[in-house]
């Protein structure tokens, strides 16, 4: 039995979860999530909890289920308080601002790159270079900001570029300048 697709999904107050015909939806406060699912799996909805099971103990089916119930984890978590990634911008004149619909960032190339923010994910700018991206599907945060990190990633040597607040950058030492 996996260990992570045994354990129910508790849901919060004003989530709503509905399972028919290989189509879950959940809905919650801050938007509306749809997954297709395999018919090898099973989805049980209760009133204050939601169980993943699997019809048999094929290969297949044992590694949908966990698979399937995490899915489905992180959809009623982004319904009910959503997934933010914060980004930094590091580096001598580089710098990002939000322009109507489009995120706007200067990273020392000749001209400043317009990234369009798509629909369904919210992209805000702090000061010192600071984006943060929020949505409710965890995926599509995890995508855009990956597209964002892609745009300049950070170098070793000066540590200038776009990465991740967690990411620590493993630093390198330069040339030595000197005779031997």
């Amino acid at each position: 039995m996996s260990r992570i697709g045994k354990l129910p999904i508790v849901l919060p107050k004003g989530v709503k979860v509905a399972a028919s015909a290989g189509v879950i939806s959940v809905e919650g406060p801050k938007g509306k999530l749809v997954q297709n699912y395999r018919p090898e799996v099973e989805i049980a909805v209760s009133a204050n909890q939601v169980v993943v099971s699997r019809k048999d103990d094929s290969r297949e089916s044992r590694s949908y289920h966990g698979l399937y119930r995490q899915l489905l984890s992180n959809m009623v978590t982004g319904v009910s308080t959503g997934f933010s990634k914060r980004l930094q911008v590091n580096g001598v004149g580089y710098r990002a601002e939000i322009k109507g619909s489009n995120l706007l960032l200067n990273l020392g190339y000749s001209t400043p790159i317009e990234f369009v923010i798509p629909s369904d994910v919210k992209i805000t700018c702090e000061a010192q270079g600071m984006i943060t991206v929020t949505g409710v599907d965890k995926q599509r945060v995890g995508e855009i900001s990956a597209e964002i990190r892609s745009l300049r990633g950070p170098e070793p040597y000066k540590g200038k570029g776009i990465k991740y607040d967690t990411e620590v950058i493993r630093r390198k030492v330069g040339k030595s300048g000197g005779k031997k």
